[in-house]
């Protein structure tokens, strides 16, 4: 039913004075987005791009639009009032529109249709890793690795071909290392680019190869490079060697190695961004009393006082001595410590007797059972009491 359909000029989201230029760039944009082929399987896009095709074949046509704005989705039904009894997408002249969308879908077009793919590219990038201590991902350091590289052939000198020849050029596409190949579809001719499969976009076939390199160009070993890791980097970052990777194609630069580094656990510390955690004992007598304790850090041990009458898990910072920024090496995190009191394990027998000589002298510190016992002693006592006064038989 034609009433079910959007309206054209709604479903290009654009004005219905819009001019001919707006329409087809509101159209192109709507075509990339949903075309079925940057959207495999996907039928809600499917129907959107269809949606959007069929407004442009009548809104670009300067007689059906007409007939459209006059009388509406009725014009193009069977019998209607504007004489068409519907349209055929297939006498539309899509090929202008649709060479630009199909060149950047498959990255080709009548635009690019002419650029070679066996021009200078430069390498892949490759990854490597480096396993580092906590201490060392906190003050920074250098260390040492051996990724596996290639350099060029010395026997070939990096042509792949066998000493005394030379590669040829690609019969099949040309030594241009694309080929162009046409498909028909719903809008016309589509001409589409791929890179060659015979020289895989090189340009360049090698018939006699390279005995040492097999054809490559390229000979791989392990080589020992020098790595900067710089201080506060976390695990899992990674540091950049330039030019350390794939040797580039036809001239072009060499990729970059990208080593990611990776913390050792510590058994003290924990890490959290630029902060650091970790647990300091303390004895019951400086929990109690308070005084001075040595808590370890990164820098070193370094002198903390306890304030009298601390409980376990206390939390403490140390200011600026976390991990420093990477972006300034002089901005560095806090250090927190939770403070953990100890509880005597092993006691001597006048350890004990003076244990229990505080205990007596801390209110505080009454046990339930001392103070049932007092409480018992108590009452005891006021019952004798009333019986030599003769207030109790």
């Amino acid at each position: 039913m034609a009433e079910s359909k959007r309206d054209y000029y709604e479903v290009l989201g654009v004005e219905k004075n819009a001019d001919d230029s707006t329409i087809k760039s509101a159209y192109r944009k709507l075509a990339k987005k949903y075309h079925p082929d940057m959207n495999p399987g996907d039928k809600n896009a499917e129907a959107k791009f269809k949606e959007a095709s069929e407004a442009y074949a009548v809104l670009s046509d300067p007689d059906k639009r007409r007939q459209y704005d006059q009388y509406g989705h009725a014009a193009f039904e069977q019998g209607g009032p504007g004489g068409y009894g519907g349209f055929d997408f297939g006498s539309m002249d899509f090929g202008d529109i649709f060479g630009d969308i199909f060149g950047d879908l498959f990255g080709g077009g009548r635009s690019r249709s002419s650029r070679s793919y066996n021009g200078p590219m430069k390498g892949q990038n490759l990854r490597a890793s480096v396993r580092i201590s906590f201490e060392e991902a906190v003050f920074g350091c250098e260390k040492e690795i051996e990724p596996l590289q290639k350099d060029e052939c010395k026997t070939c000198h990096g042509t792949g071909a066998k000493p005394g020849s030379s590669p040829v050029t690609c019969s099949k596409c040309g030594g241009k290392g694309q080929v162009v190949f046409t498909s028909q579809s719903l809008f016309g001719t589509v001409r589409n680019v791929q890179t060659c499969p015979d020289c895989q976009g090189t340009g360049k076939i090698i018939k006699d190869k390279c005995p040492d390199c097999r054809g490559q160009g390229y000979i791989s070993s392990r080589k020992k490079l020098s790595v900067s890791i710089p201080a506060g980097i976390d695990s899992g970052q990674c540091v950049r060697l330039r030019d350390k990777g794939e040797p580039g194609t036809n001239g072009g630069p060499r990729g970059d190695l990208l080593v990611e580094v990776v913390i050792a656990p510590h058994p003290i510390f924990q890490r959290q961004d630029m902060d650091i955690y970790s647990t300091a004992p303390v004895s019951f007598a400086v929990a109690a009393l308070g005084g001075d304790i040595l808590i370890d850090t990164v820098d070193g041990k370094v002198s903390y006082n306890v304030k009298p009458g601390t409980q376990t898990d206390t939390k403490v910072r140390l200011k600026g001595k976390g991990v420093p920024s990477l972006r300034s090496s002089s901005v560095r995190g806090d250090h927190y410590v939770t403070l953990v009191v100890q509880t005597p394990v092993k006691l001597s027998s006048n350890a004990k007797k003076l244990l229990k000589e505080f205990d007596a002298e801390t209110d505080d510190s009454l046990t339930a059972v001392d103070r049932y016992k007092a409480s018992k002693a108590g009452t005891d006592g006021e019952k004798q009491e009333k019986k030599k006064r003769g207030f109790m038989k």
